[in-house]
């Protein structure tokens, strides 16, 4: 591993990418500390932070806390990366972009562009959101966020928050093309692993303290080191269908003949169903924070974190995100035309209509394992921190709470700073950076960083 690491260093051209890589992901973090102009910040830090548990609270670990600041960087790149996904909707249902994304090269850099001008869109638009949200709101102590509300301050947010979106998608695609890595994926990567300081920081004065004990601390980094190794094994885990072409004889050449397989990976739609998950289930308490309205505000009780229901709308909605998703981004019919047009088939399955049966039902299986277990990474560390409010449980709630243990109702007060999208987001982009490395190396006749194999990279 060591001589490894020495040889990325060796290499002129390897140095280079990784030191280009490593200054722009500084730039962007420069970018996240730079306040926009006519907002209090001691009034907007507490409004902030009394919005911790709220989709808000999500949207600012991806930005690296930028949100709490209205950063230049407020944005971040989430902008870019709604655009992408609707880009993806759209493909489906929209015979233009269909035919696009199947043109190669010319399609995809046109496919490209149009999320460029999606992302301005979304900009332009979630800034006057942001701009119009914010001058009507204050901190609880009851100061104004926005000292000098107005027009002027409404379109300086506008222009400063979309620019900065603008030159964060700059800089991830430069990142993609001249440096190591998707620019994209890295770019969320340093929002999240920043904070991680601050919390072994605030870990090391709570144990200090005497608020948290040495056991408790051992017990989650126990739990993450398991965490993690769960996440990597299921992130390469993959059904392989085993696929034979037979021969074909074009001229004097002969080609096919050969056997090989169909990968399917367990978690095929990646991160996004998570996201899309908790996006859907923060709304309610989001909404319900901007008014006062006590039939939003007992929705926003009930759906809160360690709630039944939030649990249940939680699982619900990423096996529902997973499979449709999954439909989306991977068409068995396609697959099966393809192998059926150059003399591919699975042994035992004629070609054609049973073939796509035969990998739509493979799928389908591997899609609701991936899904329950994006849903076990995802609420376990909620689980650790708030546990299982089992009393608002009707008729038997009351029951239950009083027979279960308290470190099921009531957590184990464990502040497990990485929830389940974070940690999924973190461990996927470190594995394709090593991933990006070790070809690299290899590619420059280099040993890479695993002697007995290749790690492989999240794809989606």
């Amino acid at each position: 591993m060591i001589d490894s690491f020495r040889n990325i260093f060796t290499i002129p051209d390897l140095r280079k990418r990784l030191f280009f890589t490593f200054a722009l992901l500084a730039v962007y973090r420069v970018g996240c500390n730079i306040p926009t102009p006519g907002i209090d910040p001691q009034a907007l830090l507490e409004f902030m932070e009394a919005m911790k548990a709220t989709f808000l609270g999500m949207v600012n670990t991806f930005t690296g806390g930028s949100l709490e600041r209205v950063a230049v960087f407020a944005l971040g790149i989430m902008p870019y990366i709604t655009a992408s996904i609707v880009l993806q909707l759209l493909t489906v249902v929209w015979p233009y972009l269909e035919k696009l994304s199947k043109e190669g090269e010319l399609g995809r850099r046109k496919i490209t562009q149009y999320t460029r001008y999606g992302t301005m869109l979304i900009s332009v638009i979630q800034s006057t959101g942001i701009a119009l949200w914010i001058e009507s709101q204050s901190s609880p102590g009851g100061a104004s966020l926005v000292p000098n509300p107005g027009w002027g301050f409404r379109l300086v947010t506008v222009l400063t928050l979309t620019t900065g979106c603008a030159f964060v998608m700059w800089l991830g695609e430069q990142i993609t093309e001249r440096g190591i890595g998707n620019g994209i994926s890295l770019i969320i990567f340093a929002g999240i692993i920043v904070g991680l300081p601050g919390a072994i920081g605030g870990t090391v004065q709570n144990m200090q303290s005497g608020s948290l004990s040495l056991l408790r601390v051992i017990f989650l980094c126990v739990f993450m080191l398991i965490t993690v190794a769960f996440i990597v094994y299921m992130e390469r885990a993959q059904r392989r269908i085993p696929v034979q072409y037979a021969k074909r004889v074009v001229g004097r050449k002969i080609y096919g003949g050969q056997n090989t397989y169909l990968p399917l990976r367990v978690n095929t739609g990646g991160v996004i169903p998570v996201i899309f998950a908790s996006s859907v289930v923060m709304i309610p308490a989001t909404i319900a924070g901007m008014f006062e309205n006590e039939w939003l505000q007992k929705i926003a009780d009930a759906l809160a974190w360690g709630q039944p229901m939030h649990y249940l709308l939680y699982v619900v909605a990423i096996v529902f995100f997973c499979y449709f998703y999954v439909s989306i981004i991977f068409n068995p019919a396609d697959t099966a035309e393809n192998m059926r047009k150059y003399g591919g088939f699975i042994p035992g399955i004629r070609s054609g209509k049973r073939t796509s049966e035969y990998i739509d039902r493979i799928l389908t299986r591997l899609t609701l394992v991936g899904a329950l277990y994006l849903a076990a990474v995802s609420v376990l560390p909620e689980f650790l921190l708030s546990g299982f409010n089992v009393a608002g449980v009707p008729f038997f709630g009351p029951t239950l709470d009083a027979w279960l243990p308290d470190w099921i109702t009531r957590g184990m007060g464990v502040n497990f700073y990485f929830g389940g999208t974070s940690l999924l987001i973190v461990v996927g982009v470190a594995m394709d950076f090593v991933q990006q490395l070790e070809s690299q190396l290899v590619m420059r006749n280099y040993e890479g960083f695993m002697k007995r194999g290749r790690i492989r990279g999240r794809r989606g």
